[in-house]
């Protein structure tokens, strides 16, 4: 771990990945929002202040996430993934939104799914 990097576990770099796509329980619908990594906090997605996913899901909740490549031909892969965080950015640009920080959970068996 280096001086920079405060955190026990494993920061998990996204770079193949581009976005998510996950059920919200209880509604019955699918949320498909791009991944971010723009913060020490790791990758993480952009929700409004009075979106669903805040309501249903809280920090330690397990999901089962939905994981899109920029490439399409590529196909997608379920992994297990934990909300780390659910935080507030003081910027502007981010104004009426929270961060809501993701960790996909090691040692777990991807399943891809044919495209």
């Amino acid at each position: 771990m280096s001086n920079n990097e405060k955190r026990r576990e494993k920061r998990f770099e996204i770079n193949q990945y581009y976005s998510v796509e996950f059920l919200i329980n209880g509604l019955g619908c699918l949320y498909q929002c791009k991944l971010w990594n723009i913060s020490k906090k790791g990758m993480c997605i952009l929700v409004k202040n009075d979106s669903p996913v805040l309501e249903y899901y809280k920090v330690g909740d397990v999901l089962n996430m939905r994981y899109y490549e920029e490439d399409s031909n590529i196909p997608t892969k379920y992994l297990k993934t934990q909300i780390k965080h659910i935080s507030q950015d003081g910027a502007e640009r981010f104004k009426g939104h929270k961060f809501v920080g993701l960790y996909i959970l090691e040692g777990q068996h991807s399943i891809s799914i044919p495209v």
